[in-house]
């Protein structure tokens, strides 16, 4: 007989209170950490300045417009790039996906432009756009496309045969099935794939604003080493870092409440 084990909404919240502190205590340690390595002479402050100092230079950072407006472009780049990286994976996804004929034609053109990395094409979008947000845009919908469309593939190729078969005797169309089965079983490994896109997309942008010189944080870090200014830019490194944890946990957020329905997410374990 299987038993199910339901795990209670108190004891979803101590663990999600226990991962917390631990994850602060991890940050918590790393700066002590930092702080202490210059002080002791483990590391040249020329190099590896205190964090104490860095915090304060950040602070300064956190109060002016150039820096607000540096994390607006940042954020427009990732955000339009991952929109339509996400809108032309899904598609893709599912129609390829849901034509077996299709997908067997198409995966060796996939494995073949899937391990380019997007860092190769820099040279070919600064001689199409230059320096223009467009540039940006080409690495990270490169990137992030790949993240989320074979998700999408897996979640598409994952649909119980049962279940489809049912659909079909009960009389339902294409885009009926696809609704009603297909879109439920592949919801989950899209919501992974925007996950892994998110993250791979932020990385791209900041690469792209740093090599390329297109305007965000990515630019502002180039701008601080050029100018010798070591604090700024671990300043700005701490600051794209912070960045990325909050597009992580939002990310997180909207997957759970796509996915409030899903066992993962309800925290039930068979």
């Amino acid at each position: 007989m299987t038993r199910t084990a339901t795990t209670t909404p108190d004891a979803t919240r101590g663990a999600g209170a226990n991962r917390a502190l631990l994850g602060a205590a991890g940050v918590a340690g790393l700066i002590v950490l930092w702080e202490a390595l210059p002080l002791i002479g483990a590391a040249r402050p020329q190099y590896l300045p205190p964090a104490s100092e860095v915090a304060g230079v950040l602070a300064e950072r956190l109060g002016s417009a150039a820096f607000w407006t540096a994390v607006g472009d940042t954020l427009t780049s990732w955000a339009l790039g991952l929109a339509i990286a996400f809108a032309a994976a899904t598609v893709l996804g599912f129609l390829i996906g849901s034509a077996p004929r299709v997908r067997a034609f198409t995966t060796s053109t996939v494995e073949f432009l899937r391990p380019i990395p997007s860092v190769a094409l820099i040279p070919l979008a600064i001689l199409l756009y230059g320096t223009d947000i467009r540039s940006t845009l080409l690495l990270v919908v490169y990137a992030a496309f790949w993240q989320i469309y074979i998700q999408v593939l897996y979640g598409v190729a994952d649909v119980d045969p049962v279940a489809e078969q049912t659909a079909r005797c009960y009389g339902l169309g294409r885009l009926a099935r696809i609704r009603y089965v297909v879109w439920p079983s592949a919801l989950p490994y899209l919501m992974t794939g925007l996950r892994l896109g998110a993250a791979v997309a932020l990385v791209l942008t900041v690469t792209a604003q740093l090599v390329i010189g297109s305007p965000g944080l990515g630019q502002e870090i180039a701008v601080a080493r050029s100018s010798g200014a070591v604090v700024d830019v671990y300043a700005l490194i701490v600051a794209t870092g912070a960045l990325g944890v909050l597009v992580n946990v939002g990310i997180r957020a909207l997957e759970r409440r796509a996915l409030r329905w899903h066992s993962s997410v309800r925290g039930e374990v068979l």
